[in-house]
């Protein structure tokens, strides 16, 4: 396997690097005191509560019986079936992780003043997993129903295999030598528990987080779309809306797997130690949240106009141009500030001795790939039609989270550059939406 060097760009800090907003707020390390533990502890109770309410949401309401109630969901809670489904999921994965394909990059420095490796097979894996799913509903052996409808049943499951991984977690961290980058900053059980004591875990050679945030959350998100586009083939009730918005997700995930190593520099890889927390959320949060639409258009069937599905392509089109594009033009004007290509658009010099660049796609909004990813997340909702908000709850909440991160980016690059930090914002006002915000 291809090893390339990948520290250039994990070393990248303060806000820029050759003159564009980083993504990332600067490494510093984790904080656990900061958070409130009564808000903490409900979190993590009632999440998995709240995405299996949404879910059943989802289902079509009995006029005559206008409640859904404890007693009256639509699928079960609990079943050993579901367990294994998930449990199985996990290691096959750990197992793909394994495989002698794809590239491994170095990332930040360890504990052990090495630098850590990470294998970017995620695409493989996902590939793997997508054949065997097919071939084994082609030939009779699973049905694509056994395990869309036991969606709720996939949740509890998944919240009770994240609870196991997270105590072995935790009992591995209480040595000495995995705790003592987290020492300082330990708030009790809780706290150490919920989001974790060390920041990068490994197990052999899988890196915890990473095997988490993309093997978990990315391919589980993948594999639950492929299983209700194959229910929907099983029932006859395949419709354009559905094909449309499983169509775009799947883009995107397989756009994200493709550049794998881009989760290396997220704040949460960078700063953030993995606990419960992180650990329940990609194995609910992203596999099952983010498909609502697709569940809600499964159990809801929807027609579509012609113009309008061209509309929504067209949307979506947009978005996803402007996610890579000002993803690729931000990579590129890290890495080669002075490259003919750069050499017609303007740039501020900041008292750092970086650039910052207020053209091109930067020049427009100061997060042009935020809002890129915002409009893809609002195309795939679109089908759904305008009868509920379910649809909608990951684009908002998608919309939430990058504002907060973009006011936190901010923070950091006015810290760093000062008047020219101000004066970048002067020359492009808007944040997200032109004209709007």
């Amino acid at each position: 396997m291809e090893v390339k060097n990948h520290c250039e760009e994990n070393q990248l800090k303060n806000g820029v690097q050759n003159g564009v907003p980083k993504e990332t707020p600067p490494a510093k390390p984790a904080n656990h005191t900061k958070w409130n533990q009564i808000y903490l502890f409900l979190v993590c109770v009632v999440l998995g509560g709240i995405v299996i309410l949404l879910l059943n949401a989802c289902h079509p309401t009995d006029p005559a019986d206008p409640w859904t109630l404890m007693g009256f969901f639509k699928a079960p809670l609990w079943d050993w079936t579901a367990f294994a489904i998930v449990l199985t999921f996990t290691v096959l994965q750990g197992a793909l992780y394994y495989l002698p394909v794809g590239q491994v990059v170095e990332g930040k420095m360890g504990c052990n003043e090495k630098r850590l490796k990470y294998s970017l097979n995620g695409l493989h894996a996902f590939g793997v997993c997508v054949v065997l799913l097919v071939c084994v509903w082609e030939c009779g052996y699973v049905r694509a129903v056994s395990v869309s409808g036991r969606v709720l049943a996939l949740v509890s499951a998944a919240c009770v295999i994240s609870l196991l991984l997270s105590v072995c977690l935790y009992l591995q961290s209480a040595s000495a030598q995995t705790r003592q980058a987290q020492d300082n900053n330990t708030g009790g059980f809780l706290l150490d528990f919920a989001l974790g004591r060390e920041l990068d875990p490994r197990v052999g050679i899988i890196d915890v987080k990473q095997f988490a945030m993309v093997r978990i959350g990315f391919i589980g998100w993948g594999l639950m779309d492929v299983c209700y586009l194959l229910t929907a083939v099983e029932s006859e009730s395949l419709s354009a809306p559905l094909l449309l918005t499983i169509t775009f997700q799947l883009i995107y995930i397989v756009d994200f797997l493709i550049d794998e190593d881009s989760v290396l520099d997220t704040k949460e890889f960078t700063e953030e130690s993995i606990g419960f927390l992180m650990i329940l959320g990609e194995y609910i949060w992203i596999p099952f949240f983010s498909t609502l639409p697709v569940y809600f258009l499964l159990q809801r069937p929807k027609d579509i106009h012609l113009l309008s599905a061209i509309s929504i392509i067209l949307l979506f089109s947009v978005g996803f141009l402007m996610y890579y594009m000002a993803n690729e033009q931000k990579s590129r004007f890290r890495r080669s500030p002075h490259h003919p290509a750069f050499a017609h658009m303007e740039t501020i010099r900041s008292p750092s001795g970086q650039n910052l660049l207020v053209s091109g796609w930067f020049g427009w909004v100061r997060h042009p790939n935020y809002l890129g990813d915002i409009l893809l997340m609002v195309a795939w909702s679109l089908p759904c039609g305008f009868s509920s908000l379910l649809p909608y709850l990951p684009a908002l909440q998608c919309f939430s989270v990058l504002s907060d991160r973009s006011a936190e980016i901010e923070e950091s690059c006015l810290k760093k550059h000062g008047e020219a930090w101000r004066e970048y914002c002067r020359r492009v006002p808007y944040k997200l939406i032109p004209y709007l915000y």
